[in-house]
């Protein structure tokens, strides 16, 4: 059965970005695809995909929006532990845990593939490039989430900010979701708080430091880094923990 133009388009983002870190052979995108389709979902902002302590039975293909890993103190108090962007999977093997160890909710409208654990390992048991682009995947996700603990740890507040958008940026460059020097933001400034572990007061003072240096220009809900490098030097920002392109 032939798919339709909207639907192969939802998963080029993530044919592109598995792609990026193994080449997937043609059987195993045909089967990707196939699964993608017979799995689609849709949902809107603000909503949990999954909460902490739930059971992981199987795995989420995200095809477009944005969502965040987030954990919560007794109190309420948020501290978004990494942002879930299209093309990337919510832990291709993390069904092989009892529970989920934090929440992910959407912070725009998602379309995502749920794949049952069974189908999942059909899938890359068939298709050893696929497989090996999922843990490419998965080992990423360690990757990132160290940096993330040096962004909280050690660098500064501008440094922190201008590394996580340095991040966003790099992160969508190979699954096409940038347009020159320009990409999509859609999260609020309580988001970027919550993610940088600063005050909302502390994260706007510091963005508009970054706007004031040239760097960037934030405009409704886009993001134009005017300087590139520059706002990698300021953030300490390096791409080669992101491994997504082979040599």
């Amino acid at each position: 059965m032939r798919h339709t133009p909207v639907e192969g388009s939802l998963a080029q983002p993530v044919i592109r970005r598995l792609n990026a870190l193994r080449r997937l052979s043609d059987e195993g995108v045909a089967s990707l695809e196939r699964t993608i389709r017979e799995g689609m979902q849709h949902v809107g902002t603000g909503e949990d995909v999954i909460r902490e302590g739930d059971p992981v039975n199987s795995v989420r293909i995200i095809l477009s929006g944005w969502l965040c890993r987030y954990k919560t103190l007794e109190d309420g108090r948020r501290q978004i532990v990494n942002f879930v962007l299209p093309g990337e999977t919510c832990d291709a093997y993390g069904y092989l845990l009892s529970v989920m160890d934090h929440s992910i909710a959407t912070l725009t409208p998602v379309v995502y593939a749920t794949v049952k654990r069974a189908q999942f390992e059909a899938l890359i048991a068939q298709d050893r490039s696929l497989a090996e682009a999922f843990w490419c995947e998965t080992l990423l996700k360690g990757a990132i989430q160290r940096e993330w603990a040096i962004n909280l740890g050690r660098r500064l507040a501008l440094e922190r900010v201008a590394h996580l958008l340095c991040e966003i940026f790099e992160r969508l460059r190979p699954v096409g979701l940038i347009d020159g020097t320009s990409c999509s933001l859609p999260v609020t400034q309580t988001d970027l708080a919550d993610a940088t572990g600063l005050s909302v007061v502390h994260l706007n003072r510091t963005l508009q430091e970054l706007r004031s240096s040239g760097l960037i220009l934030l405009r409704e809900r886009t993001l134009t880094i005017i300087h590139l490098e520059a706002l990698k030097s300021a953030a300490l920002f390096s791409p080669h923990y992101l491994h997504l392109y082979r040599a």
